[in-house]
């Protein structure tokens, strides 16, 4: 507690040092887009490290490439625009291109270099066309006309066989042919769709590994063998290739009868939107490579020449088919929440006072927990729930389709438009729907990213509400490898706001003036502007100030701007960013108060916790939201304050100050916006949070 009150004390200052003092809207803001690749270039950088187990290391490279692919599919169509224009907005975007290119050659250098050789080593290969031995190409072969060769039909190019249409992100090839057809005409040019469903890694049978654990990858297989598919002609010249394409959904809400049809509808033509990336095969001739390029209109700048697979992505296949579990971080269960105890009600544990889970190190089985005893139990009536992201199996889910066979009332707010989970929550609404759910989605205009979950309860003459708040998703999968904050309460105050909210969301009422809840977009920015700058007056008093932020991304400039007076008043402010992030941290006269750091560790960090002290009076939010002017102006987010001192002491000491002693995982941001690795003080050893909160809550299991 004691390191959460730091602070400084400012003496009020003089007019001539106002005056002095640079204008906060001055400050030149980092780019967003540079920062995002900067994050990609953290977790990069955890593949480099021998301490992390050799899968996981590979996890990470394959992790970049799942976080470039949704950079490009969404970020890149405007910026594809600049490229072929002139001037100073093609320069930079030109420049953020070659940043792109350079973390995809460290990437696959990384991968070829480093982690293969690793894995030879480790008795893992994935063994190329050159290196398998004759019994070994024999199994190949057989494999490929038995499981491949049958489901590969090779497209020739001519008047009446043009270019054919490419799904986004998918395996194709490339070839250029000698020789006629069989019409005797000379069409050079073919085109071979591998099917999604082939798997990308193949084990060898262990008769044929020698000891080893020996794998082929998919592309390798069928360049070994393109030539059988062009009986009669001679293979010049291929390449596997693979085309992203802009695949933000471009539905207007105000312009269509159903959203639900809508965006059915476009997620059908999602897989063929606009091209924005090319990625070939290192060897890919310029013949071939500039034909593709003519054919997705892309400039040079959009071509990606790698070394290896096209889609590193996949190659999470090998994680699952390698059998050595020293390879992966050790296993980790997280302990129920001690505040639970199994054999309690949790509505009775709730009469006395609210309840923290801090996932994934205490288990997310407790918001289950909730939510069966309140689908069993004969005295709730209604439940309400947001949902955002459950995955296509959520046992979240079959809960609520047992409480409406039960009888119960239920409501679901379904985010219909949540960015690649349109089609599992479209499936969803549509199974509540038809089994007497009633189900909304949210506001028009609005993405509904609020976590909530509204339980109401008969208890003799009343009815009482109890409720869940969280920083994070309902899905059972992230909340294992995301760190997030639930927020288990029966407060009627906080309850009855969150009826208010669901009331909204339903009917697109007025809401009511609300008690404790902060809700976007209608008062959260408003809200933390007012509290940031309330800080810098009480600084410019000569009271101790704190301001300590964790979130994910920090882009709007509103907040921004209100962070650097506050900083230049006084106010001690320390930021905890994940990902991207555009003020610039450590600016003479201008952010030399802000200190900002990303920490990148085994779990993503996700919750979103926002602490303010003046003198002796502090407050503590949980929120949905990041710092961003999408989650400002364009969700429904909320927030909310924790009141109890000690739930708030706890989340200060584990999800902040914890945060700011890492020296093992954290980052920290320079005015340039380059991050250094933060390093220990004089002897220490590098301490790492994420693995602190594993061994603290490791032994509370132990114990019980």
């Amino acid at each position: 507690m004691a390191q959460a009150r730091q602070g400084r004390k400012a003496a009020a200052p003089s007019t001539s040092e106002e005056t002095e003092r640079p204008d906060a809207e001055v400050l030149p803001l980092l780019s967003r887009d540079v920062s995002i690749l900067a994050f990609n270039e953290r977790v990069l950088e955890m593949a480099t490290r021998a301490e992390v187990p050799l899968l996981e290391r590979l996890r990470y490279v394959c992790i970049v490439s799942s976080n470039l692919d949704e950079f490009f599919e969404v970020r890149f169509a405007p910026l594809l625009a600049l490229l072929k224009a002139e001037g100073q907005a093609a320069g930079n975007a030109r420049e953020l291109s070659r940043t792109a290119h350079e973390l995809v050659a460290r990437q696959y250098a990384l991968y070829n270099e480093i982690l293969l050789p690793a894995f030879a080593e480790q008795g893992i290969r994935i063994l190329s066309h050159g290196e398998r031995n004759p019994v070994q190409r024999r199994w190949v072969r057989d494999y490929f006309r038995r499981e491949l060769r049958p489901l590969l039909v090779p497209v020739s190019l001519d008047p009446s066989h043009p270019f054919p249409m490419v799904a986004n992100k998918s395996l194709n090839f490339i070839v250029r042919l000698a020789g006629a057809d069989a019409f005797g005409r000379d069409n050079e040019i073919a085109i071979v769709k591998v099917p999604r469903v082939l798997p990308r890694i193949i084990a060898l049978p262990s008769r044929l590994a020698g000891g080893h654990q020996n794998f082929v990858s998919l592309s390798s297989v069928i360049r070994a063998h393109l030539a059988e598919l062009f009986p009669g002609r001679e293979v010049l010249q291929f390449s596997q290739f693979r085309v992203t394409r802009n695949s933000d959904l471009d539905v207007h809400e105000d312009d269509v009868d159903n959203l639900r049809t809508a965006l059915r509808a476009g997620l059908e033509h999602r897989q063929f939107g606009q091209a924005v990336r090319l990625e070939v095969s290192s060897g890919c001739s310029e013949y071939l490579s500039d034909f593709l390029l003519r054919q997705f209109s892309l400039p040079a700048d959009c071509l990606y020449r790698v070394h290896g697979p096209v889609n590193l992505v996949r190659l999470t296949q090998l994680i699952d088919l390698v059998q050595d579990e020293r390879l992966l971080w050790p296993a980790y269960r997280a302990s129920n929440s001690l505040a639970l105890a199994p054999s309690e009600s949790i509505f009775d544990r709730l009469k006395q006072g609210d309840v923290c889970i801090h996932q994934p190190f205490e288990s997310f089985d407790g918001v289950l927990s909730f939510l069966r005893q309140a689908v069993s139990d004969p005295s709730v009536l209604a439940i309400r729930q947001t949902i955002y992201r459950t995955g296509a199996d959520s046992e979240m889910m079959q809960l609520l389709r047992e409480a409406v066979r039960r009888g119960k009332e239920v409501m679901v707010v379904v985010e219909l438009k949540a960015r690649f989970d349109e089609e599992a929550n479209i499936n969803w609404a549509e199974m509540l729907e038809a089994i007497g759910a009633q189900v909304v989605y949210g506001v028009l205009g609005l993405k509904t990213h609020a976590k909530m979950l509204l339980v109401t309860r008969r208890e003799g003459r009343v009815l009482r509400r109890y409720g869940h708040l969280s920083t994070g998703n309902y899905n059972p999968r992230t909340a294992r490898l995301y760190t997030d904050v639930s927020y288990l309460t029966a407060d009627p105050a906080l309850t009855q706001d969150m009826e208010h909210v669901f009331y909204h969301l339903a009917s697109q009422s007025r809401l009511p003036k609300l008690k404790q809840l902060v809700i976007a977009p209608f008062m959260l920015h408003r809200k933390m502007i007012e509290l940031i700058e309330g800080l810098g007056q009480a600084a410019a008093a000569g009271q101790e100030t704190r301001l300590v932020a964790k979130m994910n991304a920090l882009t709007d400039e509103g907040l921004i701007r209100a962070l650097v007076r506050a900083g230049q008043q006084g106010v001690k402010i320390d930021l905890i960013v994940r990902g991207a992030c555009m003020l610039p941290a450590q600016v003479p006269g201008l952010t030399e108060n802000i200190r900002i750091r990303s920490v990148i560790g085994r779990f993503l960090e996700h919750s979103r916790v926002f602490y303010f002290r003046a003198g002796e009076e502090e407050s503590l939010y949980l929120s949905s939201a990041d710092w961003m002017n999408r989650n400002m102006f364009g969700r429904v987010e909320l927030a909310w304050p924790v009141h109890d001192p000690a739930l708030r002491q706890r989340l200060i000491d584990e999800c902040l100050i914890a945060y700011l002693h890492d020296s093992k995982e954290a980052w920290e941001l320079g005015p340039d916006g380059r991050y250094t690795r933060v390093q220990p003080v004089g002897r220490q050893r590098r301490q790492g949070v994420q693995a602190a909160l594993m061994s603290r809550y490791g032994q509370q299991l132990k114990r019980n």
